[in-house]
């Protein structure tokens, strides 16, 4: 039986604050699974959720409940130097400097995999020299010919970030205050209302 290349299991996060009160200060709630190769759209206003979302997928972060499945295996049960081997997490300014986990090293699985099977880039800073767009083109479409599943965050403020998007991705994600909504292509995600006022004047004409 062949496994979704993702699921995401009814994950949750919360971020609680105070010791005897407990306050939740924030809230992730995401259930989808991606099935085959593809290239992925992720958008949503800062402090959504989206860095979040792609810790728990790459098991840096632990969830409140939930799993998060890389070709059938839990991220989370897999030893921690070998996450990567599952999925991983691009990001120009962050850094894992430790994952959380809920057992020794030794107690947890080996990776069921060579090298990653996701690929989660978090706001890749494109600009129109160098030919640095196309490179990251051709290497999302190498990465999907290889069988992987790529993940693209950006937070689009040039025309030509939208056209990236249209251009590469064949379904999208927008995250919004916690919530994870899918849609299958940019026209269906354009036509949701809290996308369209994320989007400002970079939403297409009705």
């Amino acid at each position: 039986m062949s496994h979704p290349l993702l699921r995401v299991e009814s994950v949750a996060k919360q971020y609680q604050r105070g010791t005897f009160r407990k306050t939740t200060t924030f809230s992730l709630n995401a259930d989808f699974e991606v099935h085959k190769p593809c290239v992925v759209g992720v958008m949503g206003p800062n402090g959504s959720g989206k860095t979040t979302l792609f810790e728990l997928i790459t098991g840096s972060n632990l969830p409140s409940a939930g799993r998060v499945l890389v070709n059938g295996q839990d991220i989370h049960q897999v030893r921690t130097r070998e996450r990567d081997r599952l999925a991983i997490h691009y990001h120009q300014s962050y850094q894992v400097r430790s994952f959380q986990k809920t057992k020794p090293d030794f107690m947890l699985q080996h990776a069921q995999s060579d090298s990653p099977l996701v690929h989660l880039f978090d706001e890749p800073q494109f600009n129109t020299q160098d030919g640095y767009i196309g490179f990251m083109l051709d290497f999302f479409a190498r990465l999907k010919a290889n069988g992987r599943l790529v993940f693209l965050c950006l937070h689009p403020n040039e025309p030509y970030h939208v056209d990236i998007l249209r251009q590469c991705c064949e379904r999208f994600i927008f995250v919004q205050k916690g919530a994870v909504s899918e849609a299958p292509d940019f026209d269906t995600l354009a036509r949701n209302e809290n996308v369209r006022t994320y989007l400002g004047a970079l939403a297409p004409a009705r």
